[in-house]
């Protein structure tokens, strides 16, 4: 089997390397035609978080060299980026990948509708061979038992997961929030992927430099604005989480009486991952100001993570297994051409013995001795290509022989 697995994604590459190696839907297909030119089966699963390339029939730096140039980048400035896994690698990654274990968000369900996406685009596109469509139908199998047995998705384990919750005991459902992100670094990031699963009416994302913002809003169809410009806009907004570097609070207590009061006291929840604060401690005083810190979310975290860990260990145990499965079935497809030669020999046999024993029964009208010799022909020359390997065979060699056609044509030990 040549199956491969490559790719970068959200733990070996930045997201300045991600977003340029990443493919816009309009051009998968083109993609997927001029890479199926040189191996056998491929498909592309592109998000914001990866890029990986599933394909069989060409050694990975061939591919490695293709996704470079159909980007028109040096390979040099991605190779460091780069995973390359063969086989049973490949297979338990995607694996990994399509149950949420691989995610930024632990066990977030949004990759598996993606992981299908590409599937469904590599068959439109005629790249999905035998090969990888058996792989992809076990992938959203493995995924559905990891989900349906284990508890991967139903504990909180980070800060940005507890954001969420936490506005969601205050509002029952994000879809219907403005949602504020104040900062663009890696735990806003994060957040901003776990709100974003819940499809909120709006984000926005505020920050100091404009192009970071962009590039963040842009992954999740958001706006952007200025630091400056928040005391204006706070009132839209339901939920604000904050996570920057300032060395000053950026929401006071004067802001967030103004937006309550231009709110008619419907409520805000303010997440404070920031330290020091960027949201003044007074501003958890005000009646309709639900705040939260790091360390109240530590709290959260705290109480579902022993219960994910298990969790991860039993869907880790439930991959393994599919694993072998996934790979005995390839090594029995793989075997197949051998089977088949093996049954025209012998039915070659059969019929050369058949036609020499009708022959002899026409001559000598002996019913008893055609089949005789009928018999006497079918196992010499079945039986000539393994007695001949065997008397070939020589020192350590001969009792490795000798032990897989006893194991072959189960033979007793005497």
């Amino acid at each position: 089997m040549q199956l491969y697995a490559l790719g970068l994604n959200h733990h070996t590459a930045p997201l300045a390397i991600r977003e340029r190696v990443a493919f816009e839907p309009g051009c998968l297909g083109r993609a997927l035609h001029e890479l199926s030119g040189a191996v056998r089966e491929a498909a592309i699963l592109s998000t914001c978080n990866r890029t990986e390339l599933y394909f069989s029939g060409k050694e990975p730096q061939y591919v490695a060299d293709w996704l470079a140039r159909f980007h028109s980048l040096p390979l040099g400035e991605i190779s460091p980026y780069l995973y390359s896994h063969p086989e049973r690698e490949a297979v338990r990654h995607v694996f990994r990948v399509a149950s949420g274990l691989d995610s930024m968000v632990l066990g977030e369900p949004q990759i598996l509708g993606q992981v299908k996406d590409a599937a469904r685009q590599a068959k439109e596109a005629g790249t999905l061979g035998v090969l990888l469509h058996r792989l992809f139908q076990n992938t959203f199998s493995v995924a559905k038992e990891v989900r349906s047995t284990t508890a991967i998705g139903a504990n909180i384990v980070s800060m940005a997961a507890a954001a969420v919750r936490l506005a969601e005991r205050i509002f029952g459902r994000i879809n219907d929030l403005q949602v504020l992100f104040i900062g663009a670094g890696e735990m806003i990031e994060l957040c901003a992927a776990h709100f974003a699963g819940g499809n909120p009416r709006a984000i926005a994302i505020a920050n100091r430099t404009e192009e970071r913002a962009q590039v963040l809003a842009g992954r999740f169809n958001g706006r952007t604005m200025k630091i400056a410009a928040i005391a204006d806009a706070l009132p839209e907004f339901d939920v604000v989480v904050s996570c920057t570097a300032s060395p000053l609070p950026i929401v006071g207590l004067g802001m967030a009486e103004r937006a309550i009061k231009a709110r008619r006291h419907r409520p805000i929840v303010m997440v404070d991952l920031a330290v020091p604060r960027d949201v003044e401690a007074e501003v958890g005083k005000l009646d309709d100001v639900f705040l939260y810190t790091v360390d109240d979310l530590a709290q959260l975290v705290e109480t579902g993570l022993e219960s994910r860990q298990q969790a991860v260990v039993e869907a880790e145990g439930i991959i393994d297994a599919r694993v072998d499965g996934f790979l005995h079935w390839v090594q029995v497809r793989d075997a197949v051409p051998v089977i088949r030669t093996l049954r025209q020999h012998a039915e070659f046999v059969r019929e050369a013995e058949l036609e020499r024993a009708l022959k002899l029964l026409a001559r000598s009208g002996d019913p008893a001795k055609a089949l005789e010799a009928l018999s006497h022909g079918i196992t010499n020359k079945l039986m000539h290509g393994p007695t001949s390997y065997l008397s070939h065979a020589e020192g350590e060699h001969h009792a490795e022989t000798g032990e897989l056609i006893r194991r072959l044509f189960d033979l007793p030990d005497s």
